[in-house]
């Protein structure tokens, strides 16, 4: 009777688990302070810190302005229109709004915080549309296409959008997914000229039509590791290796002692024989 009442529980239990699956699954069209507890578990929405309602056919923001310590949202691939609700959020960092309704984005002037933030796939027509956005310092990466999904913006229709874009936002570091200053945006642009290459038809039966007219893409001496002239990082490396030289010593050592007494105990486990 025990094992039967146990296996009816974990039904209902599995039950209820699925039935609120769905329920947080299902399209919702205005986010509530209910909505907002139940994909977050938090009973105080000034708790919240991370939130992800991807493709809920969300509408109306709602309340999302209450949960002020937001710093990760996630509303992609919803209806929304308006972005008043979001103006409160200044301590939000990472917003991903790709594949929505958006043409305004002056709400977002307020995200002093904002770092990285998605706009692919909704309706900015023009430039004038981002200017709202040259208050926030800290904004690093921007995304107004994403080639991946196949979502763009009509403004990405000018040839040169992304050079406005890089004049109007000096801080950029990465446009469209591609890093344009900083470690790594040299090789990234070399790929990217590869790319081009073979787009451009430049090969044929395999091989690289040969142009004598081409210049290498870097310098001999590029791929070559350079030492650093750092005093503290020099200093840091001499430290390091000191550690692991004591490291291996101590190892030694220990392996030693090890050895040694598992041979003492294997001694003292024999049998002792006598001569008679």
């Amino acid at each position: 009777m025990t094992h039967t009442f146990l296996s009816k529980r974990t039904s209902v239990g599995t039950r209820m688990d699925t039935k609120r699956d769905k329920e947080q699954d299902a399209e919702v069209d205005k986010i509530t302070a209910g909505l907002l507890k139940s994909h977050s578990g938090e009973f105080d929405l000034e708790s919240i810190l991370f939130l992800k309602f991807r493709g809920l056919g969300i509408h109306d923001l709602g309340c999302i302005g209450e949960c002020m310590s937001l710093e990760r949202l996630d509303l992609s691939g919803n209806n929304i229109v308006n972005l008043a609700p979001l103006s409160p959020l200044r301590l939000l960092s990472v917003l991903n709004l790709s594949a929505n309704r958006i043409s305004n984005l002056e709400p977002l002037h307020s995200c002093e915080n904002l770092q990285n933030l998605n706009l692919a796939g909704n309706i900015i027509s023009s430039i004038e549309n981002l200017l709202c956005l040259q208050s926030l310092r800290k904004l690093e990466s921007i995304r107004l296409n994403d080639n991946t999904y196949n979502y763009s913006n009509p403004v990405c229709r000018n040839a040169s959008y992304k050079a406005i874009v890089l004049e109007m936002f000096p801080n950029t570091k990465v446009l469209d997914g591609e890093r344009v200053v900083g470690r790594g945006s040299d090789l990234y642009q070399l790929c990217k000229d590869i790319d081009d290459t073979i787009k451009a038809g430049q090969y044929k039966n395999g091989q690289l039509v040969e142009h004598h007219d081409c210049k290498p893409w870097v310098e001999d001496t590029y791929w070559e590791i350079k030492r650093s002239n750092n005093a503290i990082v020099e200093e840091s490396y001499k430290q390091f290796n000191d550690v692991l030289h004591e490291c291996r010593l101590l190892n030694n050592r220990a392996t030693h002692v090890i050895t040694h007494t598992e041979r003492s105990m294997s001694l003292k486990k024999q049998p002792k024989q006598y001569a008679i």
